[in-house]
């Protein structure tokens, strides 16, 4: 298995890419500015996070900034590796990080990952609550979405035609929406697609609009589904790898369409909670 390295993508823009894209194994982002430079997320554990870290280090600038665009722990995990940044989020990032972490739950969504997700397992809070399009620095700008959550953030880098779009966008991956909202996601991708030309997406290789219509079309199949799994059909979807999520996005999708905004139980049987 290759490590990943910092991919410049344009002057002052970089990206870390996972090499073998899943849930778990997530892309983070650098974007760099006179005054140092901004972090976008954070990866999920140390052996990922670790290696990241020193190559923003190794940049040898500032890193006053980190923008979140999740609170999952695929997105957050490593924020306490980077100590002293303010960290941007959404108001709903803010609360849960404001909350313990529970390594548990981690470890049974990313068995895999779990003898990394050890009860230690701390994450540091948000900073800095972005309810609107802010410029964090001044060659990024953080912008709301929602979706993958209730509340999401992005960031942009409009000098460069560039967006982070991290836990909004995954491509090649079967998005996991279960505390998230798969018609307003499908809904907000519209308006993402209208941001920049080049996604980088939170799982899956850089992509583009077309990416980005394969995943808004998949979420609209799940709302269709009506709650049942096997009315999906087929897409681009159907070489995605992680299709163990769809059961979850469609019971999601037909919970929401009735008002009820409980966590799905099939997602609460894979944790240990059903």
């Amino acid at each position: 298995m290759s490590m990943p390295e910092l991919a410049p993508l344009a002057p002052g823009v970089l990206a870390w890419l996972a090499d073998e894209p899943a849930h778990g194994r997530t892309n983070a982002g650098v974007v760099v500015d006179e005054d140092g430079t901004t972090v976008v997320d954070t990866l999920t554990v140390a052996s990922q996070w670790e290696p990241f870290a020193q190559a923003v280090e190794a940049l040898g600038l500032p890193n006053p900034r980190m923008v979140l665009t999740s609170s999952h722990i695929e997105f957050c995990g490593g924020t306490s590796r980077f100590r002293l940044p303010g960290i941007y989020g959404s108001a709903q990032a803010s609360a849960v990080l404001d909350q313990p972490a529970n390594p548990e739950v981690f470890r049974r969504l990313f068995p895999e990952l779990a003898p990394q997700l050890g009860d230690d397992l701390r994450t540091r809070p948000v900073t800095h609550v972005v309810n609107e399009p802010a410029h964090v620095s001044a060659a990024a700008v953080a912008v709301p979405m929602t979706g993958q959550m209730l509340q999401n953030l992005v960031v942009v880098v409009p000098g460069a035609e560039i967006c982070f779009a991290g836990a909004m966008c995954s491509f090649g991956v079967t998005p996991a929406a279960y505390d998230g909202d798969p018609a307003a996601w499908a809904d907000s991708l519209d308006r993402l697609v209208e941001l920049a030309p080049i996604i980088v997406p939170g799982h899956g290789p850089i992509g583009g609009e077309e990416e980005v219509r394969d995943l808004q079309a998949y979420l609209r199949a799940c709302v269709d589904a009506e709650g049942d799994v096997s009315r999906l059909g087929d897409g681009p979807w159907t070489e995605w790898t992680g299709r163990h999520w769809d059961v979850v996005n469609v019971e999601r999708a037909a919970m929401l369409a009735q008002g009820d905004m409980t966590p799905p139980p099939t997602l609460l049987e894979r944790v240990g909670l059903g």
